[in-house]
């Protein structure tokens, strides 16, 4: 997934989005670690990054586009912030040193479609997470799959930018696959300009979640929904899992 076009309309698609939330998800679970190290994978445009860097976090971002790391660098800039980036796949994370925290929010690891990636996801971010640190992430939940993106459309008509976003049930299973066309107006010949998107994502059952986790030696694994503390109900659309890597972890891994 390297989002391409994708990247510089990004922004309008999540305007909506409740990144409040999730700094305040995320500050509220991390209040009490000693240090302020956090690692934003699947940073993105940058949109969470330079929040929790203006909240006094010292924030590295990781993104597999290229062109999604280039607007995050530019809102760093602007917002006077300092937020190193690098270009990685989480499924394959190295050498980036060791965090107090890792996160990976707005759904980002439903783009991790295979069972097998997703748990090697977990393996290597283990080791940039620091003794006693902690990895937080939410996902899709399987209600939200089949009942809310599946055989649904969602729109939105701008004066710059107009979507219109189709959802399918996809080839595996708990997946869908999303069709997204963009009208963005080329303000250099006053016309609108079209292309299409395919993105597919996947989610897990909060148990199998648990179960990679637990494999990859996080411990603590807090399962919660929808930006609160109450466990998952049978409606919840996101669910939220925060993990802690044991004091007694190797001190020697570097990631």
């Amino acid at each position: 997934m390297t989002y391409e076009r994708f990247a510089y309309v990004y922004d309008a698609l999540m305007k909506e989005a409740p990144y409040g939330k999730w700094l305040r998800f995320f500050e509220q679970h991390a209040a009490s670690l000693p240090g302020k190290d956090v690692l934003d994978l699947a940073c993105g445009t940058g949109e969470l990054s330079w929040r929790f860097a203006a909240a006094g976090w010292n924030t590295t971002g990781v993104d597999l586009s290229e062109d999604m790391l280039m607007i995050a660098q530019q809102k760093a800039v602007e917002k006077g912030l300092s937020i190193p980036v690098f270009q990685q796949d989480m499924r394959s994370l190295g050498g980036l040193g060791q965090f107090d925290a890792v996160t990976i929010f707005c759904d980002s690891l439903n783009y991790i479609t295979e069972a097998e990636d997703v748990r090697r996801t977990f393996q290597h971010i283990q080791p940039h997470v620091k003794p006693g640190g902690l990895l937080l992430f939410d996902v899709h939940s399987l209600f939200k799959v089949h009942h809310i993106f599946k055989g649904h459309t969602f729109t939105e008509t701008g004066e710059d930018i107009s979507y219109i976003w189709d959802c399918f049930e996809g080839e595996q299973a708990d997946s869908v696959e999303h069709e997204l066309t963009f009208f963005v107006l080329d303000e250099s010949t006053e016309q609108y300009e079209r292309f299409d998107e395919y993105h597919v994502q996947r989610t897990f059952s909060p148990v199998q979640y648990a179960a990679w986790l637990q494999e990859a030696g996080f411990t603590d694994i807090q399962i919660s929904a929808d930006f609160t503390s109450e466990p998952p109900a049978e409606q919840s659309e996101r669910i939220f899992f925060v993990c802690r890597k044991p004091v007694e972890s190797n001190e020697n891994e570097k990631g």
